[in-house]
């Protein structure tokens, strides 16, 4: 938003030590509310801590922006409401978070929707994967991996991804419009995990041999090892029935930028 001189104000408040408690909202437009708790452990001793965060804080916000005249509020939730199951989500498919992380999020859509009126807008964003330079995860493995590995699985997986600075781009038109309703920001295309490799050793004049003959024991360790399923599963978003595909910058070119 910088990058569009006065058009934009924009200010940041902590809510770690609760400084967002003494805030005056009424001179803004829109709250975007990006506090939460991520990567952490699943262990139930957590649990207080997801839910007062990724929940209680979240609906709490909203509710003293509403009453300040805030006209939208818009929420970072995450493709994890539909629990690891779910691999092709369209419009029919229900929320079923099965962790701490992801149901904590959707406890919070439910109570930030509530809140929701003619006069207060709540945008709910689902995003895939968020890649950036500097991000955190498995692409971060990914393009650790890319820089050394002189072989790589060609497997066959697809994925639902997108770059921060699309999902920026996304954010400041979503504030132009001041819509409500829940949106899945992503890249138009699938990638596979193997065009991520493969293009991250490309940039780095890197060459890559990729193989098939590791397939089927990727395909047996991703039904029963985390990691791998995270690393090779599909994950993506078909039809959904709403506006989501946010192509601000080309694939790798995001890769460029990201590494």
């Amino acid at each position: 938003m910088r990058r569009y001189g006065d058009r934009y104000i924009v200010d940041t408040v902590a809510t770690e030590n609760g400084e967002w408690k003494g805030k005056d909202f009424s001179g803004y437009d829109t709250v975007f509310h990006v506090a939460g708790i991520a990567h952490v452990s699943s262990n139930p001793k957590h649990k207080e801590l997801y839910y007062s965060v990724n929940r209680d804080l979240a609906v709490d916000v909203a509710k003293r922006a509403k009453g300040q005249h805030v006209r939208q509020f818009i929420f970072m939730s995450s493709i994890i409401v539909y629990g690891s199951k779910n691999t092709l989500i369209t419009k029919d498919t229900v929320p079923q978070p099965d962790n701490l992380y992801g149901d904590s999020k959707l406890q919070a859509e439910e109570g930030l929707v509530i809140l929701s009126d003619d006069t207060f807008h709540v945008a709910i964003l689902r995003p895939p994967m968020v890649y950036g330079k500097g991000c955190k995860g498995n692409f971060r493995k990914l393009v650790k991996l890319a820089r050394v590995t002189p072989i790589f699985p060609d497997y066959p997986n697809s994925r639902s991804m997108i770059h921060i600075d699309s999902l920026c781009e996304f954010v400041r038109s979503l504030v132009d419009r001041t819509d409500g309703g829940i949106f899945y920001p992503r890249n138009s295309e699938y990638v596979t995990t193997t065009e991520i490799v493969c293009c991250v050793a490309a940039i780095n004049n890197k060459r890559i041999t990729t193989t098939q003959v590791f397939n089927p024991l990727i395909a047996l360790l991703s039904r029963h090892i985390s990691f791998f399923g995270k690393i090779f599963g599909d994950l993506m978003y078909g039809d959904i029935g709403s506006e989501g595909s946010c192509d601000f910058i080309g694939f790798e070119d995001s890769i460029k930028r990201s590494i």
